[in-house]
């Protein structure tokens, strides 16, 4: 998002004011025009979307049993099952030791398997079983379109959109490092 300083430019003496070091006589500084509000920051608004996406998922998650992280993990191996660990937390941009915990829950409550790759007993490789297969028939319920109050078409517009924001702040990223 633009910084609001731009708005504070121009000439004459009140942007000779605004150029001096406020700092001095113990003066503070005015206050922008406009000052950014929280509500401003595009990155808020999706943090507080995705906490929103959290509770209106809660009610059909709860009689799962299932926390989100759970979920999204139960979803990836559906799309791809027998991932590593380091693929699964690639989809799911979680590191090994945020997704190993997850993991073992789910393993403990029946619906995947860890298992070190014979190939590769370096890597583990992580399975559904039957258990976390039917998962998905009781979870199809949650189809959360409708509370968005998007049409379809608007809904699958936005969910692209913000893909693509996500892969272009990872790749904006990427290239500073």
């Amino acid at each position: 998002m633009r910084s609001n300083d731009s708005s504070r430019s121009g000439s004459g003496a009140g942007s000779r004011e605004n150029s001096r070091d406020s700092s001095r006589g113990g003066q503070k500084p005015k206050p922008a025009a406009r000052e950014r509000r929280l509500g401003d920051f595009l990155c808020f608004a999706i943090y507080s979307a995705n906490l929103a996406f959290g509770r209106a998922y809660k009610k059909g998650l709860d009689e799962l049993g299932l926390t989100y992280p759970q979920w999204i993990a139960i979803v990836a191996l559906w799309e791809q099952d027998g991932q590593t660990v380091s693929e699964l937390g690639e989809k799911m941009f979680l590191e090994s030791n945020t997704l190993t915990p997850i993991l073992k829950k789910l393993e403990q409550m029946g619906y995947l398997r860890r298992q070190r790759d014979p190939a590769d007993e370096r890597q583990v490789r992580i399975s559904l079983t039957d258990s976390g297969r039917r998962l998905r028939e009781k979870g199809m319920h949650m189809d959360l379109v409708s509370s968005t109050g998007l049409k379809p078409d608007e809904f699958a517009r936005l969910q692209q959109t913000v893909v693509t924001l996500r892969d272009n702040l990872i790749k904006a990223t990427a290239e500073e490092a």
